[in-house]
């Protein structure tokens, strides 16, 4: 049987290993604040989503949070297990909800041996991800709270690929790790110049070429990145 994958990694695995991978994988459901690890916990699964928006989001010993990374449908987490670990030290997370299909860590450990694609793969999505969070942190020293708003937006977009995002202030606050009145400034600042229309609960993108512009170099590194890591990465026959 002949399976076809909205996930990109999966979608990238030649026929030969997706055959071994694919009896392994079980469909899931994965509704908003599905936990997938707690901090030093163990892993059981693997997932790679389809749809929705996942966070990856550092805890310190007095529970103060901030997001650390963000993955969708383009990505895989938690990612220690790639690295032979079944412990995370990170929260991870669904912030917006979807669909994806999971696999058992010491079968995920079984098809990274047997199958090298699947191996690369994961080794280019997790060295793209540490990209995207060293970047967060050049974000959080150097770009003004506007700024990192819109780049936080942007990659929202990115991986929901549609122009309404659900999202409440203190969630982005959370995320953000700032104050719920900076968002509110932040928000009323790109809505007074018609990047975004933000609304109860949720907020539209109006014109992301102008956001993009207005996030400068905060956004579009890892992105670039991501694509360049990929480019060489096609299906090839069994």
């Amino acid at each position: 049987m002949q399976h076809s994958y909205a996930n990109r990694l999966l979608a990238l695995l030649p026929a030969s290993e997706l055959s071994v991978l694919a009896p392994l994988l079980e469909h899931v459901d994965l509704p908003k604040s599905f936990s997938m690890a707690s901090p030093e916990r163990p892993i059981q699964h693997v997932y790679f989503l389809e749809q929705g928006l996942g966070s990856i989001v550092s805890v310190s010993p007095e529970g103060q949070r901030a997001e650390a990374g963000m993955f969708g449908y383009e990505g895989f987490a938690p990612t220690p297990p790639a690295a032979h670990s079944a412990v995370s030290f990170h929260e991870t997370t669904m912030q917006a909800p979807g669909h994806g299909n999971r696999i058992k860590v010491t079968d995920f450990w079984e098809v990274m041996r047997t199958c090298p694609q699947f191996s690369e793969l994961l080794h280019r999505s997790t060295h793209n991800l540490a990209t995207q969070v060293s970047y967060t942190a050049l974000a959080n020293a150097v770009h003004h709270v506007d700024e990192r708003l819109g780049r936080w937006l942007l990659m929202c977009h990115d991986r929901l690929r549609q122009d309404e995002l659900l999202i409440t202030h203190e969630f982005i606050a959370l995320m953000l790790a700032v104050r719920r009145p900076s968002v509110t400034t932040s928000l009323h600042v790109l809505e007074g110049n018609r990047f975004i229309r933000a609304e109860r609960g949720r907020i539209i993108i109006r014109n992301r070429r102008a956001l993009e512009e207005f996030a400068q170099d905060a956004y579009g590194r890892p992105e670039a990145e991501y694509s360049l890591l990929f480019s060489d990465m096609q299906p090839v026959s069994a």
